[in-house]
C-alpha cells in the first residue's frame, strides 16, 4: 500500500492532505506551501478552501469549482478532499481536512491527525463530512 502523510503541526491538515494527494512528504509540501505564502500556523487554513486549491493548482491538479455538500460515502468521487469535524468559532467555520480515495472499489480516508491509532481509516460512521472538493487525479 502506501504510508499516509502525518501533519507535523497542529494546523497542518491542509498541507498534509495535499501531500497525500500529490505523493509528497510533509516537509516537501510545507516548503512548497511556504513559498506560496501559505503557513500552517495561519488559522484561516482551517476555514478557507483557497489554500488547498492553490497548492493543488500549482501542481497542475484540477478541483471542483465549488464545495459540494456531502450526501453519502457512495456518492463521493474516487478522489476528494473532505471537510470533517466542522464547527464554528466566533461565527467562522472551521474543519479538519482529510482525503477520500476509492481504489479498485475499496474506499478509505487518509487522515493526517497524529493522535489516531491508524491514519488509513474505514470507520466511516465515525466521520461526519460536511462537504467535499472533488479532485481530478493528477
Amino acid at each position: 500500500m502506501f504510508e499516509p502523510v502525518i501533519q507535523e503541526e497542529t494546523t497542518g491538515c491542509g498541507i498534509a492532505s495535499v501531500a497525500n494527494i500529490l505523493g509528497k512528504t510533509y516537509v516537501q509540501m510545507k516548503a512548497s506551501a511556504n513559498a506560496m505564502g501559505i503557513y500552517a500556523d495561519d488559522k484561516s487554513l482551517w476555514s478557507d478552501t483557497q489554500y488547498v486549491r492553490q497548492m493543488l493548482s500549482a501542481a497542475g491538479v484540477v478541483t471542483s469549482i465549488d464545495e459540494i455538500p456531502f450526501e453519502s460515502w457512495h456518492a463521493l468521487p474516487s478522489l476528494a478532499l473532505l471537510a470533517i469535524k466542522h464547527h464554528q468559532e466566533e461565527g467562522k467555520n472551521f474543519w479538519h481536512w482529510v482525503v477520500f480515495k476509492r481504489i479498485d472499489g475499496k474506499a478509505f480516508v487518509l487522515d493526517s491527525a497524529g493522535y489516531l491509532p491508524a491514519n488509513i481509516r474505514t470507520d466511516f460512521e465515525s466521520m461526519q463530512p460536511k462537504w467535499f472538493i472533488e479532485v481530478i487525479a493528477p
